[in-house]
């Protein structure tokens, strides 16, 4: 395996995941503390997460399986997504809040 698979790999691996892990807060309804710090809400950061490991696979798939036209759809698409992903669900630091 050359360079350049490996980096697909593990690209794709670390999409996978993050990809799986937006869908678990999503489906469960909860989030670690430490990612809910930096988002208003656990729709936000399962979301942000989604949409930013769908467009990582939608990347490796794109250069790995595609050519020419596709390629270049794919990876459109992904940007899209990211954007989506920075502008929409973006973390957002805020005061802490206080218990009382």
């Amino acid at each position: 395996m050359d360079l350049g698979a490996a980096t697909l790999a593990i690209g794709g691996a670390i999409g996978l995941a993050l990809a799986l892990f937006g869908v678990k807060m999503l489906v469960s309804g909860r989030a670690p503390a430490s990612t809910l710090r930096n988002f208003p809400g656990v729709r936000a950061a399962a979301l942000y997460h989604l949409l930013f490991g769908a467009a990582l696979l939608l990347m490796v798939v794109g250069q790995a399986l595609m050519a020419g036209t596709a390629s270049t759809v794919t990876t459109a698409v992904a940007i899209v997504l990211v954007a989506v992903a920075l502008i929409r669900y973006r973390p957002r630091r805020g005061r802490p809040r206080e218990d009382a």
